[in-house]
């Protein structure tokens, strides 16, 4: 059995900021909001008894914020006992039809800014902004988004874009890691490992994010052998749950959040799977709907037990 690089005491764990409005009542970003807002979030980051944010560049950009204004939130995490030490770059595609270019000069400054602010891990992945469709569902996984089409042009250019920025990641010292997620090329365990394996470089891996799979309201690959696919390059881990119903004939699905011991996922087994095959990384919780934060801590709670104790062997 492979030695665990941490206890269950001293494992990185993180929370995604989902809990938190992107844009406030008077309609300002909370990119460009004031330090209170800011400090006013961390507070009840630390209050939920987390010590690690994941920065979504939903919520604050690193790659567009001016330098004081970086020192100031460094400063007031570091203030409340909390390290920033992920970054990741959603819906921004390197292979999104007429934006390539720029997304792939975004990713670089994200990198860049990444290393600046003395993080461990850019995370980024393929999917794209979401469909008027998703936009207006309950839950966005529901309706129909954008796919990447099935080509060798388009996947020679995935490869090839984040090749490219594998490398930079690891010239400055960075893991980078790439989500899964739906009818995208890393939208199936097969495809994501393929691209992994292609792309080439020792920083880059997956991150196992099958939650964003098995919520699906379709026909799904069986969640174990996803992860016992994809487990073996998982180097980042967005974790969370959902309940999931469908009919033996495949005609109906359907799915709600959960926590992250009720739901259709055995976090149990899959999380002592990947801890004897060596993953090392930071977990990050995340959850959608209710209190986000609530559920993050509460399954925060529950992860640790599932960690290898200090004294064991």
């Amino acid at each position: 059995m492979t030695a665990a690089a941490f206890t269950a005491d001293t494992w990185p764990i993180a929370t995604c900021l989902h809990g938190f409005a992107t844009v406030d009542r008077a309609g300002v970003a909370l990119h460009d909001q004031a330090d209170e807002a800011w400090d006013d979030m961390l507070a009840q980051v630390q209050r939920a008894g987390f010590d690690r944010i994941e920065l979504a560049d939903s919520h604050i950009r690193p790659a567009d914020l001016a330098p004081e204004r970086r020192d100031a939130l460094l400063a007031m995490a570091a203030a409340r006992g909390i390290r920033i030490p992920s970054v990741h770059v959603q819906r921004k595609s390197v292979i999104m039809p007429g934006h390539e270019e720029a997304n792939l000069a975004y990713a670089h400054r994200s990198i860049d800014a990444a290393a600046e602010w003395g993080m461990d891990v850019f995370s980024t992945g393929l999917h794209q902004p979401f469909s008027d469709a998703q936009r207006r569902a309950l839950w966005f996984w529901t309706a129909e988004g954008p796919r990447d089409p099935d080509d060798r042009d388009t996947w020679d250019a995935a490869v090839r874009r984040l090749r490219e920025l594998g490398r930079h990641a690891e010239e400055v010292g960075l893991r980078m890691s790439l989500e899964m997620y739906e009818d995208t090329l890393l939208g199936t365990a097969d495809s994501a490992v393929r691209l992994v394996e292609e792309i080439g470089v020792d920083a880059v891996g997956l991150n196992p994010d099958i939650a964003n799979l098995i919520r699906l309201h379709r026909p799904i690959e069986d969640w174990r052998e996803m992860h016992a696919k994809t487990l073996p390059y998982a180097n980042y881990w967005h974790v969370k749950n959902y309940l999931r119903d469908e009919s033996a004939d495949g005609t109906w699905a359907s799915s709600v959040p959960s926590s992250m011991e009720a739901g259709l996922i055995n976090y149990r087994q899959v999380v002592r799977d990947a801890i004897e095959l060596g993953f090392d990384g930071i977990f990050l919780m995340e959850h959608y709907g209710g209190d986000s934060l609530g559920n993050c801590s509460t399954n925060q709670r529950y992860l640790r037990t599932l960690l290898p104790a200090a004294s064991a062997p």
